[in-house]
């Protein structure tokens, strides 16, 4: 996923993701290194925190643009 780039991008800690997003910060860790995979409702949460499409996040297409 694209979790760690988007984090990076923005300039968040793990720790900042997990307490806005009400996760846990070893949850983000799994995520972030395919230990972990994240399900529909996670999915929402993360593509909504950072304004993506949920197809961007799983690497589906390069365009992060969500269609609404």
């Amino acid at each position: 996923m694209r979790l760690k780039k988007l984090r990076k991008d923005k300039k968040i800690s793990q720790l900042k993701l997990a307490l806005d997003l009400e996760m846990n910060q070893n949850s983000i860790s799994r995520y972030e290194n395919g230990e972990r995979e994240a399900d529909y409702a996670t999915l929402i949460k993360f593509a909504d925190y950072f304004n993506v499409s949920i197809d961007y996040i799983l690497e589906r297409t390069d365009n992060p643009k969500m269609n609404k």
